[in-house]
C-alpha cells in the first residue's frame, strides 16, 4: 500500500516538474487578477462624489409604508446600465448603491439617504413625489461626532451586520402584515426602533445603516426555481425541430407497439396532461402561502441589502441592552415559515464564550479587531460581501418614516408644513 502511495505522489511531482512553467503562469495570473480588480474598485469608489441628505416631515402627515416603497421603486433607477469587461476591468466599476440610515443620540432621532452627487435629482424627486412637504437638508457626516477610532480609552462599541436566514425569494413578514384601515389601530414596524432611539443618555449612540443596491430582474429566476420545486413542476423541455419530433415519435410508436402485449400505452402528451393536473391543488394551506409570498416577492423590484447596527457608548457605562433591544426589534419582521434575519457572524463583535476552542485563546484581539472593523465600514460605507436581496415592500417595511400615531419624544419632525406664496401676491 505504502508502494502505491509513493508511486502516485512520484507521478504527481513528475508532472509538476515537467509543466510547472505552465502551472505556475496561470497560478499567478489569477492572483493578480484578483489584486488587479480589487485596486481598481477601491480606485473607482474613492473618487465618487458623495452627498448626505437630512430627511424631516412634517408632523401631521399620514403617509404609511406604502409610500416609501414607490420611492424606492423610483430609486431603483440607480441601476441604468450593468458595467461592460471594460469598465470593471480597467475601470474598477460596480453598480451604484446608496444607504438610507436611522440615526439615534441625546439629540434625537434622525432620517438619513447618502447617495452619490450625480443622483441628487432622481432623489430629491423620489422622496418629494411621495412626501411633498418633506424637507431635504444638506448634512454633514454625523459618524464626525463621534472619535474617528472607536474603540479607544473613552467610548467602547457593539455592531453587527444582518442578512436573510433562507434564501432570498423567501420575504420577511411586511407592512401589510401590521396595517389596518381604522389609522388609530394601526402599528408601525419601525415605532420600536424610534422609542430606544429617542431614550438614549448623552454620550450614546445607535447607528442602523442599510445599504442598498438595485440588482436586475434576474434574480427573480431563482424564486421561480423554488416555486417550481414546490410544485414538483417540471422545467420546461426545449422545442424539439420537425425531424427531432419524427423521430421521437417514431421511437415512441416502436416501444408501446413492442410492449403492446403486456402493458397499456403511454404516451409524451398524456404525461403531460397528468402533469398539469396535479400542483398546486395538492398543496398544504401553509405550502401554498409560502408559495403566494415568493410569488408576491420577485413580482417587485429587488435592492441587494445589507443592515448594519453599531451601538456606542463611554466605556464607564457601556452596556448593550439598547443594542440588544434593536436587534430585538429586527426581529418583528421574522417569520418561521417563510424568512427571518440573521446576524452575520464573521461582523458581530462577540466571539465564543467557550474556553474549550482556539477561538477563546484569541478572545480579546479577535473582539477589537472585530469592533475598529465594522466602525471603519461603517464609515466608509462600502459594500459588504454578504448581503441578502429585498424588493420594494420589504425595504419599505424596515426603513420608512414614522405614521402620525408613533410619538417618540425626541423624533425630528417639521413642526408645520410648507406653503406656497399666493400666485395674486404683489411683487415690487
Amino acid at each position: 500500500m505504502e508502494d502505491i502511495l509513493f508511486g502516485i505522489a512520484k507521478s504527481i511531482l513528475d508532472v509538476i516538474a515537467v509543466s510547472w512553467w505552465v502551472i505556475l503562469p496561470v497560478g499567478l495570473f489569477f492572483i493578480w487578477r484578483d489584486f488587479h480588480l480589487w485596486g481598481m474598485s477601491r480606485l473607482w469608489k474613492t473618487k465618487i462624489k458623495w452627498e448626505m441628505l437630512e430627511i424631516r416631515i412634517p408632523r401631521n402627515i399620514e403617509k404609511t409604508p406604502k409610500a416609501m416603497e414607490n420611492v424606492f421603486s423610483a430609486l431603483h433607477g440607480l441601476h441604468f446600465k450593468n458595467p461592460s469587461t471594460e469598465d470593471k476591468y480597467l475601470r474598477g466599476e460596480e453598480w451604484f448603491w446608496l444607504t438610507c440610515e436611522l440615526v439615534g443620540h441625546e439629540g434625537g432621532v434622525h432620517f438619513f439617504i447618502r447617495f452619490p452627487k450625480i443622483f441628487r435629482d432622481l432623489v430629491e424627486s423620489a422622496i418629494y413625489s411621495e412626501y411633498p412637504d418633506a424637507e431635504l437638508i444638506d448634512a454633514e457626516d454625523y459618524t464626525k461626532l463621534m472619535p474617528d477610532v472607536i474603540p479607544n480609552d473613552v467610548y467602547d462599541l457593539w455592531g453587527q451586520d444582518f442578512i436573510l436566514a433562507k434564501p432570498n425569494p423567501y420575504p420577511i413578514k411586511t407592512y401589510e402584515f401590521f396595517e389596518e384601515s381604522i389609522s388609530e389601530r394601526r402599528l408601525d414596524p419601525i415605532s420600536t426602533i424610534t422609542e430606544i432611539m429617542s431614550r438614549l443618555k448623552k454620550g450614546e449612540a445607535i447607528w442602523l445603516q442599510y445599504l442598498i443596491r438595485p440588482v436586475p430582474d434576474d434574480w427573480k429566476e431563482e424564486g421561480e426555481e423554488i416555486r417550481d420545486s414546490i410544485m414538483q413542476r417540471k422545467k420546461p423541455e426545449e422545442k424539439k425541430g420537425f425531424i427531432r419530433g419524427l423521430i421521437d415519435g417514431f421511437f415512441e410508436f416502436l416501444k408501446n407497439l413492442s410492449l403492446a402485449s403486456v402493458e397499456h400505452p403511454t404516451w409524451a402528451t398524456d404525461e403531460k396532461k397528468e402533469e398539469k393536473s396535479g400542483g398546486l391543488y395538492q398543496l398544504s394551506p401553509g405550502e401554498q402561502n409560502i408559495l403566494k409570498g415568493i410569488e408576491n416577492k420577485i413580482s417587485k423590484l429587488g435592492f441587494e441589502t445589507a443592515i448594519r447596527l453599531i451601538y456606542i457608548d463611554k466605556k464607564d457605562s457601556f452596556t448593550s441592552s439598547n443594542s440588544m433591544a434593536v436587534s430585538g426589534a429586527i426581529k418583528q419582521f421574522n417569520t418561521q415559515n417563510l424568512n427571518s434575519f440573521k446576524m452575520v457572524g464573521d461582523t458581530v463583535t462577540f466571539v465564543t464564550g467557550s474556553w474549550l476552542t482556539w477561538k477563546s485563546w484569541f478572545r480579546k484581539p479577535m473582539i477589537f479587531y472585530r469592533k475598529r472593523l465594522i466602525h471603519e465600514l461603517y464609515k466608509a460605507r462600502w459594500f459588504p460581501s454578504k448581503y441578502s436581496i429585498l424588493n420594494t415592500e420589504e425595504l419599505a417595511t424596515v426603513f420608512h418614516f414614522p405614521l402620525i400615531s408613533v410619538e417618540a419624544p425626541l423624533l425630528r419632525r417639521l413642526e408645520s408644513r410648507k406653503g406656497e406664496p399666493p400666485s395674486n401676491l404683489p411683487i415690487k
